[in-house]
């Protein structure tokens, strides 16, 4: 794991002093070594940074950038079917220096080309150097694990792991980028292809980029599409053959991701994912995993539960208890970790896990993926009812019954939760039936239109992010689980974890991510994930082969502080600080007013939705972190 820069420009010249300074904001996710190249291609000056954790083949040899022919690779991330993709090259006439992954992927491209990406298994993001078709490829691994942004203007192009090493370019001209503050309000997280700045953007989930030194043009194009396997037939196959058919992927999922020179521990929850993950490893092992859970005196708290299946599995279970004091001190941290205003107050205790774990191992295995491709979220059934109720309400599917509905909401607070039910009913009634539930789905999860235009200073409420045809696919789960796997697990849940895990250089794995996994979940009937009253049922039947199901017998929690108290409380002079008149207006795009009279009702316990307040303080206190310019960076 690693943090990997670029600047290739042709009107300037980024020297090794920049570069430099690239690579080193990043040391937090590749502190054993950092090494630079640069190029002179057709006049276009091509630098390329890596800064090195390292993971698998610790000597030299596995160092970056490396070079292997006419191709030159930075490279962060995980092949971690390297092994086979080397064995099958070496039958080819290939020979290896080394042993790590970086060089069988310079090997892959040099003997498939560009198809060489449908070979690996995997989490990366990547830039490659051509220099015999002088071009630049970019790569994104198909679920969006790792992280990769690039600003383009037609003279340069920077290319970075992290945000921040984009800004530490001097033609980088840091703009905000107003529909990117748009879609963070509405959602709490910047989804991609945006960023908050200006020209500058996520490459997406299973996307690649080239950029043609000789034409001097960039080019976007979607190697892997998970919609594709939800369009598919249903696959033919009994409930059991099925639950085999996921055994046997998961197991090869989670031993690949065992790979590795340094030690692997697991986070621990003791939920259905992570007890899934950590009782299929630990099954057969006379070795004891090492696996890790955080606790708080406060918000739910999952340690007892995680203790528990830890003690049963036979693990070598470490447990940290936090007071509510420290995970408050890691929230100043959070603008200058996550570079972009993000509002999932999870990533405290994301963080904290993550510095636990790292004074054992470098590598840890999560357990995200699971709720979006078995079902797991509780929102799933909710949205299923509420699609058959408006479903049910045809004789008053009118545009007249939206106009009754929006007008009648209008008698209500912006502020109440009636004027937001009855208002987005009535918007949702105009909305055409062919997109009505993307519509439904990503507006449950959204700041109400109501609060958003009275808060937001000439910006419009963004438009949908995903408009599936809620036709294309056999049920309306279906659809959210996609909607959720190319939107909420990438932008949010991905990026917590990454930013978290690399803010101590601790490796994350996804075992529930690896694509054969989600490919074959996809294709199978909705009722093996989800029955009409079990979520995960496959999953939690499998699970009944190594855990008793009376140990897992309880609700879903997750991580969850009081943030809201703590900001009535001990925390309230970070509202002094930041929300007051002065500094709402240095943004430009809130008002003030409103803003105060948000505060007002929260302070007042009488604001319905109180993560706004949570909301608007990230984006402040990034803002002042990264755009005002008095302070300094």
């Amino acid at each position: 794991m690693c943090g990997i820069a670029g600047a290739i420009s042709f009107n300037s010249i980024t020297d090794s002093t920049i570069l430099f300074n690239m690579v080193n904001s990043l040391k937090h996710r590749g502190p054993d070594k950092q090494n630079i190249l640069i190029r002179n291609i057709l006049g276009a000056n091509v630098a390329l940074g890596h800064a090195r954790l390292s993971i698998i083949d610790l000597s030299d040899a596995g160092s970056q950038p490396m070079t292997y022919k006419q191709y030159s690779i930075v490279y962060n991330g995980e092949a971690y079917n390297y092994i086979e993709i080397k064995n099958e090259l070496i039958n080819l006439g290939h020979c290896f220096t080394g042993h790590s992954d970086t060089e069988v992927i310079l090997h892959a491209f040099d003997q498939w080309g560009e198809k060489a990406i449908d070979r690996f298994i995997g989490m990366f993001a990547f830039i490659l150097l051509d220099e015999k078709d002088k071009k630049i490829h970019l790569y994104r691994d198909r679920a969006g694990v790792k992280p990769l942004y690039y600003y383009w203007n037609q003279n340069i192009l920077l290319v970075a792991s992290e945000l921040k090493a984009l800004t530490e370019h001097p033609e980088f001209p840091r703009q905000l980028n107003h529909k990117a503050v748009a879609y963070y309000f509405k959602m709490g997280y910047i989804p991609a292809p945006l960023s908050i700045y200006d020209d500058t953007f996520q490459l997406m989930p299973g996307h690649s980029a080239t950029l043609d030194l000789a034409e001097k043009t960039l080019k976007i194009s979607q190697y892997w599409n998970p919609v594709d396997y939800y369009m598919k037939p249903n696959i033919a196959i009994s409930y059991q053959d099925a639950k085999d058919e996921i055994k046997k992927i998961l197991l090869s999922a989670i031993n690949y991701r065992m790979v590795s020179d340094v030690p692997v521990g697991i986070f621990l929850s003791g939920g259905y994912d992570s007890t899934t993950i950590t009782a299929m490893l630990q099954k057969d092992r006379t070795e004891k995993l090492k696996t890790f859970t955080i606790g708080f005196e406060e918000g739910n708290n999952e340690a007892p539960f995680a203790k528990e299946t830890a003690k049963f599995l036979g693990t070598d279970h470490f447990e940290y208890i936090c007071t509510a004091k420290e995970a408050q001190a890691i929230i100043p941290e959070l603008p200058y970790y996550y570079d972009e205003p993000f509002a999932d107050s999870s990533a405290i205790p994301t963080m904290l896990v993550s510095r636990m774990a790292k004074k054992e191992v470098t590598v840890a295995l999560s357990a995200d993926g699971g709720d979006e491709i078995f079902t797991g979220y509780n929102r799933y059934p909710s949205f299923a009812a509420n699609m058959a109720t408006i479903d049910n309400l045809r004789f008053i599917d009118n545009r007249i019954t939206a106009k009754l509905l929006k007008t009648s909401a209008r008698f209500f607070a912006k502020e109440s939760f009636f004027r937001h039910r009855l208002d987005y009913l009535g918007n949702t009634l105009t909305v055409s039936k062919k997109f009505r539930a993307s519509h439904v789905f990503e507006g449950s999860q959204a700041m109400p239109k109501s609060i958003f235009k009275k808060l937001m200073y000439g910006i419009n409420y963004p438009a949908l992010l995903f408009r599936h045809d809620q036709n294309e696919f056999d049920d309306v789960i279906s659809l959210a689980q996609v909607i959720d796997y190319q939107n909420y697990l990438p932008n949010d849940i991905l990026t917590k974890v990454d930013r978290a895990s690399m803010s101590v250089s601790l490796e994350s794995r996804e075992p529930l991510l690896d694509h054969r996994l989600f490919e074959f979940a996809a294709q199978l009937p909705t009722q093996y994930k989800f029955d009409g009253t079990i979520k995960k049922k496959i999953l939690k039947d499998l699970l009944k082969e190594y855990v008793p199901e009376k140990m897992m017998d309880r609700p879903k929690t997750g991580f969850s502080l009081p943030i809201a108290s703590w900001l009535r409380g001990d925390l309230s002079y970070l509202l002094d600080e930041y929300l007051n008149a002065s500094s709402i207006k240095k943004s430009g795009v809130l008002n003030e007013k409103y803003v105060g009279q948000l505060l007002r009702l929260f302070k007042n316990k009488r604001l319905h939705d109180e993560s706004i307040i949570w909301r608007i303080l990230q984006f402040q206190m990034w803002y002042r972190k990264w755009m005002d310019k008095k302070i300094v960076l």
